[in-house]
């Protein structure tokens, strides 16, 4: 844990936990109570398929506010309305929802919000 008086510094490559995302993965970072999440989705990963059995809920119910590094994401609210998502955009995306990657290029972003429940088992 990081010391609120001191300057400190992680990286992502010797993160706190790493979390299977069916064939995705999430490594999360912590300093004190704050968590980053870098989550890595290869072409084909969708929550639906790969996350739903860990957690056993009909859609994602976390809320992911984060930025999009690279790949692109398609999100299905649970309301019928949907996003889609790419490289240099901040999402908000709120509980309730499925997602998959689109395209031939994995996903790469950085959760700031929705590290403490997402694709952790039930």
């Amino acid at each position: 844990m990081a010391d609120t008086h001191t300057v400190s510094k992680r990286r992502f490559e010797s993160p706190d936990e790493v979390r299977p995302a069916g064939s995705g993965k999430a490594e999360i970072v912590k300093f004190g109570d704050v968590a980053l999440m870098r989550v890595t989705l290869p072409p084909g990963w969708k929550w639906s398929s790969d996350v739903k059995p860990i957690v056993k809920t009909d859609s994602c119910q976390a809320h992911h506010l984060g930025y999009m590094f690279s790949g692109r994401m398609h999100v299905v609210m649970s309301d019928g309305s949907e996003e889609e998502f790419g490289p240099g955009d901040v999402v908000d995306i709120p509980p309730g929802h499925d997602a998959w990657v689109v395209g031939n290029e994995p996903v790469v972003n950085l959760d700031i919000t929705g590290s403490s429940i997402w694709a952790k088992p039930s």
